[in-house]
């Protein structure tokens, strides 16, 4: 590239294995989203703890099938994880930069394994939620500290897919907990939603004893002074004995952070501007393309499509593998066809989907939402096209979501700027989840296309603004603000030391 420096290192076996634990952190989060929608389309869950809703259900099936699940209790059940993630995220900037990303792992993994536990054993409403808000702290922990301990971890030539491996593990979460509740949801006695919920204490362990056997990331340890652990670590890491070229870069951008005491106000400085941008702006149209819509309440959107809870479990496991699959392509492309493409053909691809999925359901359920029957191709034809979405967004805006905010970040601001992008994942995916039933029932199949203009304005978005940003090495990033034709006027040449 243009004077860039190209540090030596191999992927060494080593780095493979902490990418891999380490990335078990997005199963505690994939694995909620998978559960929390199957468990509220079944009819035992329902019926000990949002009754009304169970009542909604039996009823007669002429009743507006687009507003059977709008409950303000089922949406808090939902909802209150997000806003629990939200707080956390804050607190754990903290803990990530003042004690590695390591600690921050632990302290997920715990909290996770109560809520799951109070969960699993829940008797009332009050339980449940307590639960969900442990849950939400865990996840808060996690997907602040992951994707950083990722992006400093891996050689920058493997950086984008040692760091998909976090969307990688969020996807299979999702997968495996819709394997498991098409099963849990056939035990006699209806207690197998105990066994979803409760089932989360799985993957919490295996990150908890994960973070106590993963080293911390030498980026991390320069951070808290241990230089020459560091360096020893950073061999290791690369598996080659000539590290300091990285390693001075390295303890220079610690230095630079070391003189700067408030990250979160330096953030609002003018050369911080194009990394701000992108801190809110990427997250927050990764919630707009609507997936977590999708993946949340598949099972009770293709109930309210008009497919059985047992036919609609198993169309949500459908569109998990379809979610796990799409992932692998975006690990074997994203270091060689680059970010920006599969952001672009992603687009175009959910936005052609939205518009069918739209169209079809408007077809056949009109505005007054009673579908009659439905002939078995046509719900053959609206999952296809939902899987073609989720397909769309797993190779795209899935785990560049996640990639791009945490590997365009120097050092000195990296920690808070994470949490933000965390933070407005939260607060977005909180209110989607907050209003999803309820739009549903007043914008009806519009509702997708709402999602389809915001996958237009985000693609635009793309477009102009985002630079690429595959193979530069993460403190080498300066450059690229630079050679922009928009965000050079914000970023000067002396501003980033080297």
């Amino acid at each position: 590239g243009d004077g860039q420096k190209a540090y030596p290192g191999k992927l060494t076996p080593f780095v493979l294995f902490t990418c891999v634990v380490a990335a078990m952190g997005g199963l505690i989060f994939g694995y909620d989203i998978g559960i929390s929608g199957g468990v509220t389309s079944m009819p035992s869950f329902l019926r000990r703890f949002f009754p009304s809703v169970y009542r909604k259900q039996q009823e007669d099936a002429t009743t507006n099938q687009y507003c059977q699940y709008d409950s303000p209790t089922l949406t808090l059940f939902t909802s209150s994880l997000y806003l629990a993630a939200l707080v956390s995220s804050l607190v754990a900037s903290t803990v990530t930069r003042k004690f590695g990303r390591r600690l921050s792992m632990l302290f997920g993994g715990i909290l996770f394994c109560a809520g799951a536990l109070i969960n699993g054993f829940a008797k009332h409403v009050w339980m449940l939620i307590v639960g969900r808000i442990l849950l939400g702290f865990g996840i808060g922990f996690a997907n602040q500290s992951v994707p950083l301990y990722l992006s400093e971890m891996a050689p920058y030539k493997y950086r984008g897919a040692l760091n998909i491996g976090f969307q990688l593990s969020i996807t299979i979460g999702i997968l495996v907990a819709e394997v498991l509740n098409y099963f849990f949801a056939k035990i006699k006695g209806g207690w197998g939603w105990r066994l979803s919920l409760g089932g989360a204490v799985v993957p919490a362990l295996i990150i908890t004893l994960g973070s106590l056997v993963l080293p911390d990331t030498p980026n991390s340890m320069i951070e808290r002074g241990q230089h020459e652990e560091a360096k020893t670590k950073l061999r290791r890491i690369r598996g080659v004995d000539d590290v300091s070229q990285e390693f001075d870069d390295l303890v220079a951008a610690s230095k630079e952070s070391q003189s700067i005491e408030h990250p979160w106000k330096n953030l609002l400085r003018r050369k911080y501007r194009p990394h701000l941008t992108m801190a809110i702006m990427i997250p927050f149209f990764q919630q707009l393309t609507g997936i977590n819509v999708i993946m949340f309440y598949a099972p009770v959107l293709f109930n309210t499509i008009g497919f059985t809870t047992d036919a609609s479990l198993m169309s949500a496991v459908v569109t998990g593998s379809v979610n796990v699959a799409a992932t692998l392509v975006s690990i074997y492309g994203v270091d060689k066809w680059g970010r920006r493409f599969l952001f672009l053909e992603g687009g175009t691809q959910m936005l052609i989907c939205q518009a069918v999925v739209a169209a079809c359901i408007g077809a056949k359920f009109g505005v007054d939402g009673t579908p009659g029957e439905l002939p078995k191709w046509y719900a053959i034809v609206v999952v296809t096209f939902i899987c073609i979405y989720v397909a769309g967004f797993a190779w795209s805006w899935g785990p560049l979501g996640w990639l791009v905010p945490s590997e365009i970040f120097p050092l000195e601001i990296r920690s808070a700027a994470q949490s933000i992008t965390v933070s407005v994942n939260m607060i977005f995916t909180f209110i989607i989840a907050q209003i999803f039933l309820t739009m549903l029932c007043h914008l009806k199949f519009g509702l997708f296309l709402v999602f389809a203009f915001f996958v237009v304005v985000m693609s635009i978005f793309v477009y102009i603004f985002l630079p690429e940003t595959k193979g530069i090495p993460i403190e080498e990033m300066g450059q690229v603000w630079r050679s922009h034709w928009y965000w050079s006027r914000f970023v000067e040449d002396g501003e980033y030391g080297n």
